[in-house]
């Protein structure tokens, strides 16, 4: 049965509630965004050094964050080139 609460399903691991962490993406079963793991990453973590912050996570989940953030900055990149061309 399907949970209300879900917004979405991005990918295996990654989901959005809209009634957790105000509907940022997170890693599914836990509340740390993608937004948190990133900041870590800003700071200086290594990948394998996450889940000592975060032991409800693994590095296999970091990874996948990482290709969550990227897909998505891949997508503003299309829609912000796509806007530029049709102002011209």
């Amino acid at each position: 049965m399907k949970n209300n609460n879900l917004k979405k399903n991005q990918g295996g691991g990654i989901v959005i509630k809209q009634l957790v962490r105000f509907g940022k993406p997170c890693v599914r079963g836990t509340r740390i965004a993608i937004a948190d793991i990133l900041n870590l990453i800003r700071s200086g973590y290594a990948i394998n050094e996450i889940p000592k912050q975060y032991p409800d996570i693994t590095a296999q989940d970091v990874e996948m964050a990482l290709r969550y953030a990227a897909k998505s900055l891949a997508k503003e990149e299309i829609l912000e080139i796509a806007s530029v061309g049709q102002s011209r």
